[in-house]
């Protein structure tokens, strides 16, 4: 089979598109036939090597396909099953091994890019906004990169949740991504500074909570954007990493909460992952939760989507096809 393989860590260069054997599921894993993957910042995480992982390795953390071989001891899960998956790396690949444990079923109204673009940005999004911080409609939130593949979809869940929302972009073209998602006041952060906009628009009271997946750039003001006792969520870092935080800041701002979440912890147990991923998946069948999808290569461009996702371009989700 095809698959991407990085041997050192690096920019973008350093994925290859290579023939890998094709792998065997052992005891408690499925073969899965990708379909779809998607371009995470995570994966130019382990691109890069911030998130050390032993070389060589496959990148990618989700995909969507069709189950086509089953190892021993797994139930439940038949060959030729729709299914989607998330962090478990190796999705970059036509076929790839996953734990049973894992996959959720993909229903016949979702279609496999949908599938694929939901298990991890529309994961996160839901756990942001349901659990991290359970948004309630009394509450106003600041969403940075409104209209990107997880901003938009956070957005969306907001306003599902009944949330005022602000949000940041940088153009217009994305402030219209951001208002068609629900967004109740976008901020062009190349055009204002956001800290004195979010401060005008909440008549100086600040946000409630501030979803922050921009990192290096954004997080100091967004402190600055919280009421005493909000929540800054950072939950990425695309801008680069935030460095060490005093905690006495969090004292002086008006005892703040900081916090870093990761999609892992918030899908411990089997219950979890599947009640997360019915709530998804219902929400796109129904129309409530519409999926954007940007751009779209085939799996030998990998390195080419890694740079446009990493160029701050995106207008929702980048896929990879095999």
């Amino acid at each position: 089979m095809k698959a991407i393989r990085i041997h050192a860590t690096g920019d973008p260069d350093v994925l290859k598109y290579e023939d890998a054997p094709m792998p065997e599921p052992g005891p408690g894993q499925v073969r899965v036939k990708v379909k779809a993957a998607g371009v995470n910042f995570i994966d130019t995480y382990h691109r890069r090597g911030w998130y050390p992982i032993p070389t060589p390795f496959t990148p990618g953390v989700e995909a969507a396909g069709v189950v086509d071989a089953i190892g021993a001891e797994v139930t439940g899960i038949a060959i030729g099953d729709r299914v989607a998956y998330g962090l478990t790396l190796g999705s970059y690949a036509e076929y790839s091994l996953v734990s049973a444990g894992v996959v959720v079923p993909l229903p016949d109204g979702v279609s496999f890019e949908e599938g694929a673009a939901a298990m991890i940005q529309g994961m996160t999004a839901h756990y942001l906004a349901c659990s991290t911080y359970p948004l309630q409609p009394s509450d106003t939130c600041l969403i940075h990169a409104a209209a990107g593949g997880t901003g938009a979809l956070l957005v969306q869940i907001a306003k599902i949740r009944g949330a005022r929302v602000l949000g940041t972009v940088s153009s217009a073209e994305k402030e219209a991504i951001a208002r068609e998602c629900g967004a109740d006041e976008v901020i062009r952060y190349t055009e204002k500074d956001f800290e004195t906009e979010v401060k005008r628009l909440t008549d100086g009271k600040g946000v409630n909570v501030v979803y922050d997946s921009v990192g290096l750039t954004t997080f100091d003001k967004s402190l600055n954007c919280l009421r005493p006792r909000g929540y800054m969520v950072l939950f990425g870092q695309a801008s680069g990493i935030v460095p060490p935080v005093d905690p006495q800041t969090l004292n002086q701002k008006g005892s703040l909460f900081l916090t870093r979440p990761v999609l892992g912890a918030y899908t411990l147990t089997r219950e979890e992952l599947l009640g997360r991923a019915a709530d998804v998946f219902g929400w796109i069948g129904d129309g409530r939760l519409k999926i954007r999808q940007d751009q779209t290569f085939p799996l030998s461009q990998a390195q080419a989507a890694h740079e446009y996702l990493e160029g701050r371009q995106t207008k929702g989700k980048v896929l990879l096809i095999p």
